[in-house]
């Protein structure tokens, strides 16, 4: 069997999309936890899980996210069902003796802040990709972005913690009609090596 084949092979890549355009039909918090109980479950290094989220569904919660928005993300991400933060938390060590009891594993990040922060921005965004296929797995429509000021969004949805945001994503029903032509990948010479 090949890629093009098979139908999960299809829905999480051939034929997902990244989407501009939603239709209005909200995302209830049954499906938000169901997308989360599914997505927590990939791998991060000593499972350390620094990621966190928050989904912003609220006028409200558009309006606070705006001010960071850059100009080609703003119409689509006020129009989305739900745009979720994917933030990571500097001080996921806080947790290592409840999510990896085989060890004490703190010491190996309270004493280098350099890979505290490298192994919570690594994980942090796994974890982000995760949600997002997971998303794509159950049935909801994706458009990542990276044009935002973190700033911005830290002050307005995390300050007074240590949790930094990463990246966001519009989720749910996508309008097909508002898509791009997809773009050109890299062939495998373009971009892998066999060593």
């Amino acid at each position: 069997m090949t890629a093009e084949d098979d139908k999960w092979a299809k829905r999480l890549f051939l034929d997902a999309r990244t989407h501009n355009g939603w239709k209005d039909e909200p995302i209830g918090d049954d499906k938000l936890k169901e997308l989360f109980a599914l997505a927590k479950m990939g791998p991060t290094s000593a499972n350390c899980s620094p990621a966190r989220y928050v989904f912003v569904r609220s006028k409200e919660g558009k309006e606070r996210l705006r001010p960071a928005l850059s100009e080609g993300n703003l119409a689509k991400t006020l129009k989305a069902p739900v745009t979720v933060i994917v933030g990571y938390d500097e001080r996921f060590y806080d947790h290592l003796r409840k999510l990896f009891p085989h060890t004490d594993a703190t010491g190996w990040f309270t004493s280098s802040p350099e890979l505290a922060h490298e192994t919570a921005f690594r994980n942090g965004t796994l974890q982000g990709a995760y949600f997002l296929m997971a998303a794509r797995m159950l049935g909801s429509d994706t458009g990542p972005m990276s044009g935002f000021d973190k700033k911005v969004v830290d002050e307005a949805f995390f300050a007074g913690t240590s949790i930094k945001s990463n990246c966001l994503f519009n989720l749910d029903i996508g309008d097909p009609a508002a898509l791009f032509p997809r773009s050109p990948r890299f062939e495998f010479d373009e971009a892998c090596r066999l060593a």
